[in-house]
Formats: C-alpha cells, structure tokens, sequence
C-alpha cells in the first residue's frame, strides 16, 4: 500500500483545484494568486515522475506491502509557493489572501523513512525544476486552449 502526498506535474488538469495548478493557471492568465489565510500553512511537493518511480519500486518489492509514504519532504509555505511561481513565471501580480477554510492542515510533511529502507527511494527533482517544467507545459496547453 502506497500513500501519495502533493504531487504536480505535466498533464494535470488545469481546474482541478490543487494549489500548484491554481497558482500556474492564475500567473500565465495574469490574474492574482489566491492564497488562503495567511499563507504560512506548509506542504510538501512531489514531481510526478519521481512519485511514479516509487510506485514501480513498491511493485516491484516482494519484501514489503506497506504503507510507504511516497511525497517530498522538503517543506514550503504556500505563501513561498506563490512567490516562486510568480517569480517563475516573470510576472509581479499581487497576491490576493482569502479566508483559510476551517479543515485545512496547517501542515503536511510525509515521513519517506520506510520508502528510503524498503524502495531505496527519494525524490531527486527539486521543486524549482519541476515547477520549470509544469509551467512549460500549461504555457503550451493554455495557448492550444485559446487558438
């Protein structure tokens, strides 16, 4: 059994209301981000191909059924989040702060102990990369979209 935290990623939907997609669909349209609360809230992302790299490690493990996290452990505020997209993105849009919603986790952090021992498995894409490359992607998906 596997446990997916935060993952992002080329082909993601574009509405699909997950935070990194939000944030890359905002800055490309020239709208400000949206950040909940005060933005001091943490997680944890995963790119896809190194969560995918994981799955394949866990079926191929004989030894173990889990549970094995599979996410990143490198922690970002979602404030820092929206930074680094606007950043990434050349733009200087203000950052638009809505009330946080009663049930979001001030913190999510997987604990990849068991996916190091059993898989000899960590991510390798830094978020900076993978945030390039997903960009890339929703830049090009986006203007397909208005042609």
């Amino acid at each position: 059994m596997v446990r997916i935290f935060n993952t992002y990623g080329t082909r993601m939907l574009e509405n699909d209301g997950r935070v990194v997609s939000n944030f890359i669909v905002q800055a490309l349209q020239g709208k400000p981000l949206t950040v909940y609360g005060d933005g001091s809230q943490t997680r944890s992302f995963c790119y896809v191909s190194d969560l995918v790299e994981g799955f394949i490690r866990m079926m191929n493990n004989e030894e173990h059924i889990g549970p094995v996290n599979l996410g990143n452990p490198d922690e970002y505020t979602i404030l820092q989040l929206a930074e680094t997209v606007r950043s990434l993105t050349n733009s200087s849009l203000d950052i638009n702060f809505k009330p946080l919603p009663q049930d979001d986790p001030r913190r999510r952090q997987p604990d990849i102990t068991r996916a190091e021992k059993w898989l000899d498995w960590s991510p390798t894409i830094p978020l900076k990369d993978g945030l390039d490359k997903t960009i890339s992607y929703f830049r090009e998906h986006l203007s397909k979209k208005s042609a």
